[in-house]
């Protein structure tokens, strides 16, 4: 299930109030039960489930800085825009 604009266009973290990027079909994009959404700023990435990202920092899964360099050039790769604020 992929998320409303409406959602998108206010969703940040949580944590550092910075846009988001949305993985809509996870990371292969390949597979919409597999999305997902991380906040390069903060590091951390967000589930969703059942359509609902689980926005919770304490529910969140701190990712390495490897990590995070792959997924922002897998975005741009995929042409992935940020969520919220200056989006």
């Amino acid at each position: 299930m992929v998320l409303p604009k409406e959602l998108l266009d206010i969703l940040v973290c949580p944590q550092s109030k910075a846009p988001l990027l949305y993985f809509a079909r996870g990371e292969k994009d390949d597979d919409e039960a597999s999305g997902f959404l991380v906040c390069p700023t903060s590091r951390l990435r967000y589930r969703i489930e059942s359509g609902v990202p689980v926005m919770l920092v304490e529910e969140a899964t701190e990712l390495p800085v490897e990590a995070v360099e792959r997924l922002v050039s897998r975005a741009r790769d995929l042409g992935i825009a940020t969520t919220g604020a200056g989006r």
